[in-house]
């Protein structure tokens, strides 16, 4: 059991009563995701390993969950254990050029059949709606079509790959009326040509197609590892497509973890924002990679998702409770509601996948000076370079407004700005307006910085 399915296990305290503290804890910091990402929509990857996994019910169930947030879903599966088991029944022996499988018409047979069980499997668990749940019987619609146009793969090395074929084109339109709906699709790795000859895909193309032809906001692998692993072995939480290819260089890349990581790698250059790779055998993966901070696998993403800009009045909200907890310690100067919607315009924060996880402020005095104040992270963002990301910014926007040095009053963060470049000076040296405002309880350092 993972961190995130012993959060969502009520916990049995001395009493015999059940301690709901952390699930609380959980859902409150899983709300922004929740609300970052409602109305995105997300393909997934499900390997016919996964598939035919025992934690294919739990996937399963947190896919309804999502779907019932507003989530919408794609989902295409794999169906290579369920053929190589329907072939090995048939005493039918494949043949494999450059990691293709050669589907003559016994084979192409036996992969229509699987996909048509893996594909009845996969709708009746969704239509069972979320089990022992409140939300039993609140069945989620299931839609599949033929909205894959294929094309044969050829001759390579001299060999037909008759029935194998490759994906020529996707219906969009069709696709995205079906998710408009609210449908969970489900689509399995056959094509069609114009004239109606049947193609055996690779479900890993199918998937990467479809997500850079929707233009998704996640492609989504349910693999055999956690996800990329450096080579001490440690799992490599966030990378971009180069520093991923250069981490599974070295590995056998004809492994399905490989290919499907580089799947994720090509979706991302495709203009997939994210790819996210976890284990399928680890219950909760799902949720714990799309609504904690940590996540539970690989993310791969095209540029850094953390966005710099001015504060509007809709970050007040996540301002507030970003700050409060410091109010109340006595660390920053108490702002109600209303002060801040009359300084909204003074303060910069970084946003992340929809979060607020950074803030401050600069506040211009006189012709040449300026106050910035309250450099601030979210507790769940700390250990990083964004304070020192947001004072850099800062500098940067008073020198265009022409300020020629910043000054800070702080109680307990001195050594970190004059690790930065500040130096203390005395508060006959601050404006004088800022000078009338000064709390003598508090009795902050003043520090400033030429610019």
């Amino acid at each position: 059991m993972n961190d995130l399915s012993k959060l969502l296990s009520p916990l049995g305290n001395s009493d015999g009563n059940q301690d709901y503290s952390q699930l609380i804890r959980w859902f409150r910091q899983a709300t922004p995701y929740i609300n970052a990402h409602r109305g995105k929509t997300f393909v997934m990857m499900l390997s016919g390993e996964a598939v035919a996994h025992p934690n294919i019910s739990n996937i399963i169930h947190d896919i309804a969950l999502l779907n019932s947030l507003g989530t919408r879903i794609v989902i295409v599966h794999g169906l290579r254990a369920q053929l190589d088991a329907k072939l090995e029944q048939q005493n039918i022996e494949s043949q494999f050029v450059q990691g293709f499988r050669v589907s003559d018409q016994a084979t192409m047979d036996a992969a229509i059949q699987a996909s048509s069980l893996i594909r009845s499997q996969l709708e009746t668990r969704l239509s069972m709606g979320l089990p022992n749940s409140p939300m039993h019987g609140a069945r989620v619609r299931v839609a599949s079509a033929n909205v894959i146009t294929a094309k044969p793969a050829g001759i390579i090395d001299g060999i037909d790959l008759q029935h194998t074929g490759l994906v020529r084109k996707i219906d969009t339109v069709a696709m995205n009326t079906l998710l408009d709906l609210g449908n969970v699709v489900l689509l399995s790795p056959l094509g069609y040509s114009p004239t109606g000859e049947a193609f055996s895909l690779s479900y890993k193309q199918v998937a990467s197609e479809i997500a850079i032809a929707l233009q998704v906001d996640k492609l989504i692998a349910f693999t055999d590892r956690d996800g990329i692993s450096n080579a001490q072995g440690q799992l490599l939480r966030e990378l971009d497509p180069a520093s991923a290819q250069n981490n599974i260089a070295d590995q056998d890349q004809n492994s399905e973890f490989i290919r499907c990581a580089k799947t994720a790698i090509a979706s991302v250059e495709g203009g997939v924002p994210r790819a996210h790779l976890m284990h399928y055998a680890n219950d909760g993966a799902l949720l714990q990679e799309l609504y904690t901070v940590d996540g539970a696998g690989t993310l791969i993403q095209s540029a850094n998702f953390e966005v710099t800009r001015q504060a509007t009045e809709d970050d007040i909200p996540a301002i507030i409770d970003i700050i409060s907890p410091l109010e109340k310690q006595g660390v920053l100067v108490r702002r109600d509601r209303d002060k801040l919607e009359e300084e909204i315009d003074y303060f910069t924060v970084v946003e992340r996948e929809g979060l607020i996880v950074a803030l401050a402020a600069l506040y211009p005095y006189d012709c040449d000076s300026g106050e910035i104040a309250c450099i601030v992270t979210h507790p769940d963002y700390r250990n990083g370079t964004r304070g020192a990301n947001l004072l850099n910014t800062l500098e940067v926007n008073a020198r265009a407004a022409g300020i020629q040095r910043v000054f800070v009053l702080t109680t307990q963060t001195a050594h970190w700005f004059i690790e930065n470049g500040f130096s203390e000076i005395q508060l006959d040296d601050l404006p004088e307006a800022k000078q009338s405002l000064y709390n003598y309880q508090r009795k902050s350092k003043v520090l400033s910085k030429k610019l």
